[in-house]
């Protein structure tokens, strides 16, 4: 049975597959970098990337684990990672299209797992940190990076607004007390964490995620009466054009 909020997230990624996959947010090396080191896979070792897309993140990770296999809802991301693979000549990863959330992987059959930007999508979250949790065998390594939310109500509201104007497949943000909450409660141990800043362009980003002129303009309006400065999510002006600040969490968890 399909889940809520899957139809749209579908959709809305069926349409961005391509210009995702070629993003400047979704190849950023210092994200990748980062996120691969703290993985730290081993060369025999079978790790699973949860809500893959078009499996930017299991090319990288595949280049030091034994195995990747991803899962995606969207069959047209799945068809570029299954493609991006093949080009590499990268004969250790596999993909499938799937609900992240609720799989037919065994219990305890992978070495680790790793999910980018995919909990602010994502209805009841706990089901994806769940589904990680028992996938991954008892000393296991799980990571997590996404973008946060402001710990202040008004400017959470304010952000969600613009994110769902922008996207409608984003559900969202989480703070990352919140975010540290569903580890706990999934029965896994912090490792360790980092909280960071990082940019994009807004213009790309805005146009990438709709393609309704009319969604655009209440965004750009929404922007234009915001007095307040969001702590986690605030546009400003850079030398090439405007630029689009998020606060991003890394973690890295024990099972």
């Amino acid at each position: 049975m399909e889940q809520p909020h899957v139809h749209e997230i579908v959709r809305a990624f069926t349409s961005q597959a391509a210009s995702f996959n070629a993003s400047a947010v979704a190849n950023a090396a210092e994200l990748l970098e980062t996120l691969v080191h703290r993985a730290n896979a081993g060369r025999g070792e079978r790790w699973f990337d949860a809500a893959c897309g078009p499996g930017v993140v299991s090319r990288r990770l595949a280049a030091c684990a034994g195995s990747v296999h991803g899962i995606d809802a969207t069959g047209a991301m799945i068809e570029i990672a299954r493609s991006e693979a093949a080009d590499a000549r990268l004969d250790n990863l596999t993909f499938e299209v799937g609900d992240a959330t609720a799989t037919a992987l065994p219990t305890a059959s992978f070495d680790g797992a790793v999910t980018r930007f995919s909990i602010h999508h994502i209805p009841v979250p706990s089901r994806l940190i769940d589904e990680l949790a028992r996938v991954v065998r008892p000393g296991g390594t799980i990571v997590i990076l996404d973008h946060v939310a402001d710990s202040e109500a008004d400017a959470r509201s304010w952000a969600q607004e613009v994110e769902r104007l922008r996207d409608p497949s984003h559900w969202a943000c989480l703070s990352d007390s919140q975010l540290r909450a569903l580890g706990h409660n999934a029965g896994l141990s912090l490792v360790q964490e980092q909280c960071f800043s990082f940019e994009l362009d807004f213009d790309d980003w805005l146009h990438r995620g709709t393609d309704s002129e009319a969604a655009r303009e209440l965004v750009e309006l929404s922007l234009a009466i915001r007095t307040q400065r969001s702590e986690c999510f605030y546009v400003s002006s850079g030398p090439t054009g405007r630029v689009l600040r998020l606060h991003m969490w890394l973690s890295v968890w024990r099972r």
